[in-house]
């Protein structure tokens, strides 16, 4: 029998010690109950279950949550419990017994912001406790409270808690037990998850046949509600020592966030609390900007736009005083192609694309002090975006890579030969429009629906997100690339790299919930508040009916479309009109319409959509009746993720002398310090540039009898950073001045038996562009090889996975 029992905490700040009720709980074996164990403060259980949503608690619902209301807490049970070593431990309903050394590894299902707590009467010996969002114990960057997120847990009484930081939640989806050591069997309960959540209700929704895009939907959603904390949007869930609100990363969460749970007021406080600050990163004002223009389209909260209306146009002003000698862009994003983060942030494809950026802005701006009739302001916005449209038009457009592309048609529609020919290119390579970051991932799926490229952005939407879910995740990833799945097991430790150690709960991330409701719902305000608003809803021949609702501060806007019945519905809340809506031909004429029972004639068409123009408040059965499918459209284009470089051989047992086989034609190899590096360079190298790494030697140790490195007892090894902030990567850049085709060897080494596992990225490193999947090396204590064909100068870039850190002894060219 398992007592269902919780006295719940309401908590004024996160970082007052947190009171502790114990949780009159019994712990359930092998699984976990049905539902969490509730009731939570101030609401009850009101919905069912969604399937598609990783959320445990979605359906509860609290009665009129605020912004201001305190972070209450919830406990959840382990849904399964894995033990190491089966004699050891001796798993029942009623709890556990201990009687020998091992590791008890216990999965929520999800992450949760929470924390580990377990009772024991008679616990003994050496434990400690771990947590992670993945399926191995964490660990993070110096800086951290407890970077390695295992400890020795702090007793209360006869309640034992894991305790890694003053805030105490960490994400947490898998703990772990760890028995060191104990001088006779002890029994331990109730090994549980306390969580923290910010009362908010799911009042949108949305559904289709493809139960990806749900799940996609409900997991952006989550991944923000997790970073919903006491008096701002988080920008992450693990303590990696930048837990605090990022002006830039608030953009497509708050989007994602009034999108979900309607939660106005809680958006508009974090806008105040950003207001300021820039976190020293310039696109990040402009994203600011675009957040309290996105508020006040949602909501036509005039007074608060107006109440920071000057803190926008300082904003706005530096970037046109600074926009023909820009500033240290500081960052524009992680992928590779805007800089790689920190590392190179004034690419000419980070200042492109920062530029439009800045005047989709000021046109943005200024269309909302048109509507407030502020027109003296508005117009001089209005000529800043057109100066610099200008002038960036008369600018070579042809070097636009996809994410600067993106912003231009964010910025404005734009029909000029040149970007469409820009757009044919990056929008239907689907390898190429894929950014690392899902962040800036959402600006280019807005970009690509601007610009009529909804097929593709779809295909983009499922290898971004939809390949984070197929990797096991249950929230959104800092980053991502759909070839990990390929490298890695799901679940397991992810690639770190130039944004360090690598967040797997990051709501910025979550713009593609607010897409699909913009883009495929098609739910969007034509005034401010959706006084007045469209439904224009994306169907195809695979995407044939979709459902949904959208918060409004007039009430819900509720739609559904089907092109197989041709059923609809639509409820208009009161007070509001919806200007126009798009029924969907989906490839088919249209012959008849109804409207709640009455037949309705079709006075305005095009090839999509037969349109309802004007309907007023109330509900509406719409039936469609089609007639003949059009006739098909030949799809004759491939769009398929395909690399240049896509054949690797890994080897540990190459015999003989490796610098003459392999590095026949030249090597550099890792010295002592950067001083003793050699270097022989092939005929066909230009130069050769490392960067970010350091040199590491083992004295008395050569894990490879047969290293290409002179011989002697030490080895050595060109290595990352860690645990130091972001710097658990470095780059190799290889230029050569042909085309000559050689195999370039890349050997990586483990002597000290630290468990290192590492993988590469490869770059063409002229344009940036991605190569080849991302290889991932493991087991190297003795040495491996990583051999791959090379006809272009590249570059290598070397990550961190598990271990101490990345060790390349050094790379040759046969």
């Amino acid at each position: 029998m398992y007592i269902r029992v919780q006295i719940l905490v309401r908590m004024n700040a996160l970082n007052r010690l947190l009171v502790f009720v114990l949780c009159l709980c019994s712990l359930q074996g092998k699984s976990q109950a049905k539902e969490p164990y509730l009731p939570l403060y101030g609401g009850e259980f009101k919905s069912k279950s969604v399937q598609n949503s990783p959320d445990p608690i979605i359906h509860y619902q609290w009665k009129n949550p605020r912004a201001d209301d305190s972070l209450q807490i919830y406990t959840l049970l382990p849904r399964q419990i894995t033990p190491s070593r089966s004699n050891a431990f001796r798993i029942k309903d009623s709890g556990i017994t201990v009687s020998g050394t091992g590791d008890l590894q216990f999965d929520f299902g999800q992450v949760n912001a929470g924390w580990i707590e377990f009772d024991s009467d008679d616990l003994n010996g050496d434990v400690q406790v771990s947590l992670s969002e993945y399926n191995e114990p964490a660990i993070l960057n110096a800086g951290a409270q407890h970077p390695v997120k295992t400890l020795k847990p702090a007793r209360y009484g006869n309640t034992y808690r894991l305790e890694l930081n003053q805030q105490l939640y960490e994400g947490v989806r898998f703990a772990w037990l760890h028995v060191k050591s104990l001088s006779k069997p002890w029994s331990l309960t109730n090994f549980r998850l306390i969580c923290q959540t910010k009362p908010v209700n799911y009042l949108g929704s949305f559904s289709c046949n493809d139960t990806l895009l749900n799940r996609i939907w409900y997991t952006g959603a989550y991944t923000v509600k997790l970073n919903l904390l006491q008096d701002y949007l988080g920008a992450i869930l693990m303590e990696r020592s930048d837990r605090h609100s990022w002006t830039g990363d608030a953009y497509p969460s708050q989007a994602a966030s009034m999108a979900a749970f309607g939660n106005f007021d809680f958006v508009k406080k974090n806008i105040a609390f950003t207001a300021p600050q820039d976190n020293g990163i310039a696109a990040y004002s402009m994203y600011w900007v675009l957040g309290l223009v996105d508020y006040f389209r949602y909501t036509g909260d005039a007074d608060f736009f107006k109440a920071y209306l000057d803190n926008a146009a300082k904003r706005l002003d530096a970037a046109y005083a600074h926009f023909d000698k820009l500033p240290n862009l500081a960052f524009m994003g992680w992928d590779e192609r805007l800089g790689a983060g920190f590392e190179r942030p004034n690419l000419p494809e980070s200042e492109r694309a920062y530029r439009w950026l800045c005047v989709n802005a000021w046109s943005k701006f200024s269309e909302c002090l048109s509507v407030l009739g502020n027109q003296t302001l508005a117009e001089k916005y209005r000529q800043y975006a057109a100066a610099k449209k200008k002038q960036l038009s008369n600018d070579q457009l042809s070097g636009y890579g996809v994410h600067a592309l993106a912003e231009v048609f964010n910025a404005e529609p734009n029909s000029s030969e040149t970007v469409l020919k820009l757009a044919s290119k990056w929008f239907t390579d689907r390898n190429a429009r894929l950014s690392y970051s899902p962040f800036n991932q959402y600006f280019i799926l807005q970009g690509m629906a601007r610009a009529g490229y909804m097929r593709e952005a779809l295909t983009t939407v499922r290898d971004q997100w939809g390949g984070q879910i197929r990797y096991g995740g249950t929230t959104f990833f800092e980053v991502f690339r759909p070839s990990w799945n390929d490298a890695l097991a799901p679940n397991s430790a992810p690639i770190n790299n130039q944004c360090g150690y690598t967040s797997l709960t990051h709501p910025w991330g979550a713009g593609v919930t607010r897409w699909l409701s913009d883009e495929i719902l098609g739910v969007r305000p034509v005034s401010a508040g959706f006084k007045i608003f469209s439904i224009m809803p994306f169907l195809n021949e695979s995407l044939t009916w979709v459902k949904g609702d959208v918060p409004t501060p007039s009430g819900i806007i509720s739609a559904s479309f089907n092109s197989v019945t041709g059923d609809c519905e639509v409820q208009i809340p009161k007070g509001t009109t919806a200007a126009k809506i798009g029924l969907p031909k989906n490839g088919k004429s249209i012959n008849r319409i109804t409207l709640n029972d009455r037949p309705v004639k079709i006075t305005s068409e095009d090839a999509r959509y037969a349109y309802l123009s004007d309907l007023s408040a109330g509900s509406y059965h719409i039936k469609i009746t089609y007639g003949k499918s059009a006739p098909a459209v030949s799809n004759t284009g491939k769009d398929e993720l395909t690399y240049a470089l896509a054949r690797f051989t890994v080897d540990s047992t190459i015999g003989g002398n490796r610098k003459t086989r392999l590095g026949k034609d030249g090597y550099f190899l890792a010295g002592r310090s950067t001083n003793e590096n050699t270097l022989k360079k092939p005929a066909y190298i230009d130069s050769i540039r490392i960067d970010r790494a350091i040199n590491q030697t083992w004295a008395d140790q050569h894990s490879d009898e047969n290293s290409p490195q002179s011989a002697g007892t030490n080895a050595s090894a060109f290595v990352t950073q860690d645990p130091k902030p972001t710097l658990q990567t470095f780059t190799l850049d290889i230029f050569q001045h042909d085309s000559t085709a050689y195999e370039l060897t890349l050997h990586f080494v483990d002597p000290d038996r630290k468990g290192r596992r590492s993988a590469i990225e490869v770059f063409d490193a002229h344009t940036l562009e991605l190569l080849a999947p991302v290889q991932v090396i493991g087991n190297y204590q003795n040495g491996k090889y990583l051999r791959f064909k090379v006809d272009r100068s590249i570059r290598i870039r070397v990550n961190h996975v598990r271990g101490p850190n990345a060790a390349l002894a050094g790379i040759l060219f046969n």
